[in-house]
């Protein structure tokens, strides 16, 4: 039981602090609709049993079985993850990353600075996020140009802080809207 208390109070920290930066961002439906999936018997119940607390209990999933269950059911039902936007390509004949739609990106941003800070606590820094998508960059399927902006995104928080990137990213969302 004491598994299943973390694990529930580590996802509704991480969504609490999404829907936070997703209203600074701009996007607050996306915020409060983020990742509720999460919260499924097919997610929920896979991660309280690979429950750690310093790590995404998906990587132990994955130790264990070779793969992992509970985000593969995750992925294919939140359009913030990259990996959600995958198609195969009949000119190429290869399942390629699918250029993602704004909002998206934004909310994906959001996204991986919460689970830095969730996951980092007090060493947390607003470089954490970028060096965490650096290390992982040469092996993501991800649409280039996704790949670029999200980059782009994290490169500013790292070099100009929270205010400025968010209210940037306010300004392109209400621009595209």
């Amino acid at each position: 039981m004491n598994k299943v208390y973390a694990h529930l109070k580590t996802v509704t920290r991480h969504r609490h602090e999404v829907i936070k930066n997703c209203i600074r961002a701009g996007i607050p439906v996306q915020g409060l609709l983020h990742d509720l999936s999460k919260y499924s018997p097919a997610e929920f119940l896979v991660s309280c049993k690979n429950f750690q607390g310093t790590r995404s209990p998906n990587e132990a999933e994955r130790e264990l079985k070779g793969y992992s269950t509970a985000w593969m059911h995750h992925k294919g039902r939140n359009r913030h993850h990259f990996e959600y936007w995958t198609d195969y390509n009949p000119k190429t004949r290869k399942v390629e990353g699918v250029k993602m739609p704004l909002n998206y990106v934004v909310e994906m941003f959001c996204d991986r600075v919460a689970a830095s800070k969730i996951y980092m606590g007090d060493s947390y820094t607003d470089r954490a996020p970028l060096d965490y998508f650096l290390r992982g960059k040469a092996t993501r399927m991800i649409h280039p140009k996704t790949s670029a902006l999200l980059e782009h995104m994290l490169t500013m928080l790292a070099e100009n802080g929270e205010d400025y990137t968010f209210a940037y990213l306010r300004h392109i969302v209400t621009r595209n809207r």
